[in-house]
């Protein structure tokens, strides 16, 4: 059985070499990290605050990276077509991103039509009010999203690969900064897409 760090070395290599070819993704990708971090940091001062930084910033930008610029024809890099890396993701694949995006979207509907989100909360007033319970919300999908994926992987695979998953998620910005810190000079360079992606492990 592979130690947690090797376990986790290598989910964040097959999420890197089957999902990150274009540079405008991993550009993407950098301003994702970049926010999040911010957010990370904000949430021990007002954590409505930073759930909507990282929803409303970091999470579009790098789900619009994915759903919009990364390739997804057959990937000649590893040798595998779309289907199959959708299938051997670990986390949320695409078809499971649209599925979260989706419930993100429609969380301010119930917030809309019942400002006390069916007597849970004092009921917000104005602008302001609104944002601080949306953000309580986003935080509330962002936890759940990550909890549930994690539950999951328990049964369909196995405790470690939840939990090396959740490792993963959580650490994502700090990886993601150091891989993906040289994208964009590399796109003002005219590149669209990396050819090192398939460098050695």
């Amino acid at each position: 059985m592979k130690s947690f760090r090797e376990h986790l070395a290598e989910q964040r290599w097959d999420d890197h070499r089957f999902y990150h070819h274009s540079l405008v993704n991993q550009s993407l990708h950098l301003l994702s990290a970049c926010t999040f971090l911010f957010a990370y940091a904000l949430a021990f001062r007002s954590l409505a605050l930073a759930a909507l930084l990282g929803w409303g910033v970091a999470m579009t930008s790098r789900q619009i990276g994915h759903f919009l610029f990364e390739p997804k024809g057959y990937d000649t890099v590893n040798d595998v077509t779309h289907e199959y890396k959708e299938d051997v993701k670990v986390g949320y694949n695409l078809a499971r991103k649209w599925v979260l995006m989706t419930l993100w979207a429609l969380t301010p509907v119930p917030l809309l039509l019942d400002p006390t989100l069916f007597g849970l909360t004092d009921g917000w007033r104005g602008a302001t009010g609104f944002l601080h319970d949306l953000g309580i919300l986003w935080f509330a999908v962002g936890i759940g999203g990550l909890l549930f994926r994690t539950v999951q992987l328990f049964f369909v695979r196995d405790v470690q690969t939840g939990l090396v998953w959740a490792t993963k998620i959580l650490t994502d910005p700090i990886n993601d900064f150091r891989l993906y810190r040289r994208a964009p000079m590399r796109l003002l360079r005219g590149e669209r897409i990396d050819g090192q992606v398939a460098g050695a492990h």
